[in-house]
């Protein structure tokens, strides 16, 4: 029990730590690695706590694809942070109304709970006993029964960082040149192409 408290702390401190760093680092690509060290530290905990599979999916697909994804996006784009600050106050409107959609709709979610009573039965059925689950089945129903709502939550959070680095890769740049798919789509073949018949035995 005492190397299981030990090492508890020492992965909860350096989760801490790790997690302080990726938001104060002024270096966008420091702040990736240290999301890399969070996550492992987080990894580890879940061992502690018997959850092997969540340590897994948490090394396998976010240290291997989506963080080693965010650090080819930092480096790639050359972002200008103070030019992105500048242009807040501009695309503040357009993301307050998303927000207040958001949070209307989440609204309405939760209020289904009271105009649908039947739900909250549905909700309460009796699951099978741990010992005859696995651990895969276990994370799914609590995820989905007592923790639907940050389950939720956290997809809201991943899909505004997608429209984020959506965001980020379309701007504006001078001296870059973008395709315009509607321009490709309605080109006049005329206008790119000639034809030539040409006669049996007098071509190139």
């Amino acid at each position: 029990m005492v190397v299981q408290a030990l090492a508890f702390y020492l992965f909860a401190a350096m989760t801490v730590a790790s997690a302080v760093m990726v938001i104060t680092a002024k270096n966008p690509v420091h702040s990736v690695l240290f999301l890399v060290l969070a996550f492992f530290n987080v990894a580890g905990l879940f061992v502690l706590l018997g959850a092997e599979f969540l340590a897994m999916l948490l090394v396998v697909v976010y240290c291997g694809a989506v963080t080693v994804l965010f650090l080819f996006v930092v480096m790639m784009l050359d972002i200008n942070f103070v030019e992105l600050r500048q242009g807040f106050l501009q695309y503040m409107p357009l993301g307050a109304t998303i927000g207040i959609i958001l949070l209307a709709e989440i609204a309405v979610v939760a209020g289904g709970w009271h105009f649908a009573p039947e739900a909250a039965k549905a909700a309460a059925a009796p699951i099978p006993a741990i010992e005859t689950m696995t651990n895969t089945h276990a994370l799914g129903a609590i995820i989905y029964t007592d923790y639907v709502y940050l389950f939720q939550s956290a997809g809201l959070i991943l899909l505004v960082g997608m429209i984020g680095a959506i965001v980020l890769t379309h701007r504006k740049r001078a001296g870059v040149r973008r395709q315009v798919i509607a321009d490709q789509v309605n080109v006049n073949v005329a206008d790119v192409a000639e034809f030539k018949k040409v006669e049996t035995g007098k071509g190139v």
